[in-house]
């Protein structure tokens, strides 16, 4: 798979799992989304009986809430680092590379990813391919994972800043944003509205999508998560040359401003399920 201009991929030159508070950061963007993952999920009628991978997992807010609230018989949460997460009844933990996975599947002449067994019912991951190359391999890998019946539910952000968006502090930064994390580490959400195609292009079918939009509001937690992303994210966003300190310093301030007035990225979710037993 290729790797992105400068070489990088997520986890490495940015949003290193290592650094000081990235769990809070992933937490803050749970605190922002899991509520609407969660209700799509229980619509298309996950809970008991479901065995559910759940692909890049992060600190396992939705793992843990599938178990919890959803009451599903099994989650295998992976990621390629799984220091947040922690087993527990009905929860198992693989650290592993899902691409490495798929390019290890691939050589060995199989669909589906070499490195994670089974079937499930449901398959989920969300803000995960958008930083990953070769989207139509991964999707079609992905869908190989859905057992006969299941479903495929994918969740990535849609960028709703444009040229014709008025200049703001916060529209400046989120455009340098995707640009510098485009040029370190292969992030690219342009392709993201082809999901629905995509997912029919896998053979799955009776294919439907979302799009949630978070209000940006002072001190509300997608606030507090986009200004620690430009924290976190600051190398790559001075590197475009759209922005300098002052700016993203400066975008920071306008978050908690009163006259803050823009449109956080959305939450686009995507679902089409394998045929067979259970399906629509």
């Amino acid at each position: 798979m290729t790797a992105a201009p400068d070489g990088g991929r997520y986890g490495e030159a940015v949003f290193r799992p290592d650094q000081a508070g990235e769990d809070r950061r992933i937490d803050l963007g749970a605190l922002v989304y899991d509520d609407i993952t969660m209700a799509r999920l229980r619509a298309l009628g996950v809970g008991p009986g479901w065995r559910c991978l759940d692909v890049g997992a992060g600190t396992g807010t939705v793992s843990g809430r599938l178990l919890d609230e959803a009451g599903v018989r099994s989650v295998l949460a992976v990621d390629r680092d799984v220091r947040f997460l922690a087993e527990r009844p009905g929860l198992d933990v693989l650290e592993t590379d899902i691409t490495a996975g798929i390019t290890a599947g691939i050589t060995a002449g199989l669909t589906a990813p070499a490195l994670v067994p089974g079937r499930f019912e449901l398959v989920h991951a969300r803000f995960v391919l958008m930083h990953l190359p070769e989207h139509e391999r991964v999707i079609s890998a992905l869908a190989e994972l859905v057992a006969p019946g299941g479903v495929l539910v994918l969740g990535d952000a849609v960028d709703l800043t444009s040229d014709r968006t008025p200049d703001t502090p916060y529209t400046t930064a989120m455009r340098a944003m995707w640009q510098g994390l485009r040029a370190t580490i292969g992030t690219d959400v342009s392709w993201v509205p082809s999901y629905p195609q995509l997912l029919r292009g896998a053979g799955l079918g009776s294919v439907a999508a979302e799009i949630h939009v978070p209000p940006l509001l002072p001190g509300s937690p997608v606030n507090r998560f986009w200004a620690d992303t430009w924290e976190r994210s600051r190398a790559a966003m001075l590197g475009t040359g759209l922005v300098d300190d002052a700016a993203v310093d400066a975008a920071i301030r306008y978050l908690d401003a009163e006259e803050c007035a823009a449109l956080s990225a959305g939450l686009l979710t995507a679902w089409g399920w394998k045929a067979g037993e259970g399906a629509p």
